[in-house]
């Protein structure tokens, strides 16, 4: 048995992209506990998911100008994110009120309704409800 256990998002800022995944995105809080880097520079190891998913995601703040020439740009603005939901128009509205960016209009396509968001960062997502 394989599976995918966490994806990582570079982010600028630790709070900022837990309040946007918890807030904006609904997302659970899976763990915040201090850490210390390879070089002995304080950091976080914090991890979101969708309420109920097993996959998390490591939100990592960006060290070093590598990493911060990075944030937003991970996958060179091609969507990289899928984020599945049952009730497409109350997350839609949800994300809305929050001020989540949106790069379009939602669209009806054969496989479900979607539209693409950003994250905190700046990466595209796609938000899929189903047909």
């Amino acid at each position: 048995m394989a599976y995918l256990g966490m994806t990582t998002i570079l982010v600028d800022d630790y709070d900022a992209a837990i309040e946007f995944f918890v807030d904006a995105l609904g997302f659970e809080l899976v763990d915040d506990t201090a850490a210390t880097s390879n070089a002995g520079t304080p950091k976080r190891w914090v991890v979101v998911r969708p309420t109920g998913a097993e996959t998390g995601i490591l939100l990592a703040q960006a060290d070093g100008e590598r990493q911060r020439a990075r944030v937003g740009d991970q996958l060179g603005g091609r969507v990289g994110h899928f984020l599945h939901v049952d009730d497409f128009g109350a997350q839609y509205e949800r994300m809305r009120s929050h001020g989540v960016v949106f790069d379009e209009q939602p669209r009806h396509e054969p496989y479900g309704t979607v539209v693409v968001f950003r994250d905190i960062a700046g990466n595209p997502w796609d938000l899929l409800g189903p047909p």
